[in-house]
């Protein structure tokens, strides 16, 4: 059974840890590795290793450092494949979808190859008499990552490229359920020439988690994760003297008006619910029908509903993968169960789904409720599965307010033909992501990730010219050259710009 190890200082490593955890197969149910646990002491020898790494790295230059991330864009160019079928493999998701997360993740390496831009500070001539002001910013130190099973690739590569092109330090702990990804881009950046200890992975659960947010070497901690946890993660971090990027949850809703375009709505709208077996924080999992739009929406709903392919992520057609365990597959088709009994019509159930050849594996169907409210648990829950809600509205002004109140507020999207009633209401939604006609609104890496309300623990969106700002700290000087021998009378007020 292969083992596998944490990554610090350059190579892998058993570390101290002395317990271990199965890796699955989620298309079989099989285990098909152990990964090691790590805790403190797991911990300290990667900040040991980052801090002293930092002494040398903080010191590069802005060009070496650019050169080593075009270098590691182009080896995730050349190892897409394999790296998607890893992910695959112990996440469950097809390799097309594992390849669209690598590119997506890939993006935010091509911003940060452009730093020398982003990066330029300002500078005011003659702010008082032979006195100018600069400013720059500078790298926090060393900084961590705390990422979600669910894009093992993607997260990761929305922290650790800004964080180390900025010129700090960093440590992964990624997701137990999937950590082959991380060694393997670990590797990856060794080959682009990365120096040792500058991009370490420590493997893990609570332990480590706890370890890293109470570590007094740590200067940052970047999480992506459940509201609960992410809320854990601010303030355990932040009473500790960090800075702490969190974002959590999501209950996203896809509002289609009278006068959209009901296949293209639909079309879009299956793929944002049951991609990545709606396994995604910015998942489609609730569609609002205003008025005349509902009856003929949930038709078509229904019928692509039940064309999705799904089956192992490696066979080719594959839409949609298994649920990453056996747990999470239990708990989504106990979810849509209990909707029935609140109430839901399910219009497509996809309990007991068995795959041939694939038995023990963690498959589900995507699963269609029509007539949902919003007391129903399959609401007010983030499901994180191929469950597709649909709720009635009379108007859009009642969309907008149904959307308003839930807690939630990451992503959104309105399909619709009226530039009005668009431009109102991405206007008037508390949403942090908004997507016109668009059902799952990614920004580009060069915008940042981050929605509202419990959604995002603080004020610390991800990636962007934000993440630039949460992995760098500014200085500004103020500076005087007088000339040789010439007398500066020096006053005992308050100094002015006079």
């Amino acid at each position: 059974m292969t083992t596998i190890p944490h990554w610090i200082n350059g190579s892998p490593t058993q570390g101290a840890a002395t317990a271990t955890q199965p890796v699955f197969n989620p298309a079989t149910g099989a285990e098909q590795a152990r990964v090691v646990l790590g805790g403190s002491t797991d911990i300290d020898a990667a900040v040991q290793a980052a801090s002293a790494a930092f002494e040398t790295w903080q010191d590069s230059s802005l060009s070496q450092r650019v050169q080593v991330m075009f270098a590691f864009r182009q080896l995730l160019v050349e190892h897409e494949e394999e790296l998607g079928r890893i992910i695959s493999a112990e996440h469950g998701k097809t390799v097309d979808d594992a390849r669209g997360e690598i590119t997506r993740g890939r993006e935010v390496v091509e911003y940060v190859c452009g730093l020398g831009d982003v990066l330029k500070g300002s500078f005011s001539d003659q702010v008082s008499r032979g006195v100018d002001v600069h400013d720059f910013r500078q790298p926090l130190g060393v900084v961590a990552g705390i990422t979600p099973f669910n894009f093992p690739a993607m997260v990761p590569l929305w922290m650790h490229p800004v964080a180390i092109a900025t010129g700090n330090t960093f440590i992964l702990k990624p997701s137990e359920r999937d950590p082959s990804a991380a060694n393997f881009v670990a590797e990856l950046y060794k080959k682009a020439g990365l120096p040792d200890g500058v991009f370490n992975v420590v493997h893990g659960g609570k332990d480590a988690v706890d370890a890293i947010l109470t570590h007094p070497g740590v200067e940052a901690v970047s999480f992506v994760g459940s509201t609960p946890i992410a809320k854990y993660v601010h303030e355990q971090a932040t009473s500790h003297g960090k800075r702490v990027q969190a974002l959590g949850g999501a209950k996203n809703h896809a509002v289609v008006l009278p006068d959209a375009d009901l296949e293209f709505a639909a079309n879009h709208i299956t793929a944002g619910a049951y991609g990545s077996a709606g396994e995604r924080c910015m998942a489609v999992s609730v569609a609002v029908a205003v008025g005349d739009a509902a009856d003929a929406l949930v038709e078509i709903l229904t019928r692509k509903a039940n064309d999705v392919q799904v089956g192992p992520g490696d066979v080719p057609g594959t839409e949609m993968g298994p649920l990453v365990t056996k747990a999470a597959q239990e708990r989504v088709e106990n979810a849509v169960g209990t909707a029935a009994t609140q109430g839901a019509t399910v219009v497509v159930d996809g309990r007991g789904l068995k795959i041939d050849g694939h038995e023990e594996g963690f498959f589900t169907g995507p699963s269609l409720l029509d007539h949902v409210t919003t007391e129903m648990d399959a609401y007010k829950e983030e499901l994180f599965g191929p469950v597709l809600a649909i709720v009635r509205a009379e108007s859009l002004d009642q969309a907008i307010d149904l959307i308003n109140a839930n807690p939630y507020g990451n992503g959104t999207a309105l399909f619709t033909a009226s530039g009005e009633a668009a431009r109102r209401f991405q206007r008037k939604i508390k949403i942090g992501m908004i997507g016109i006609n668009v059902p799952v609104p990614v920004p580009m890496s060069y915008y940042s990730f981050g929605g509202w309300k419990d959604s995002l623990i603080g004020d610390s969106p991800i990636h962007g010219p934000e993440g630039i700002r949460f992995y760098t700290r500014p200085k500004v000087v103020t500076s005087r050259w007088p000339q040789p021998k010439q007398q500066v009378t020096a006053g005992f007020n308050f100094p002015t710009s006079s």
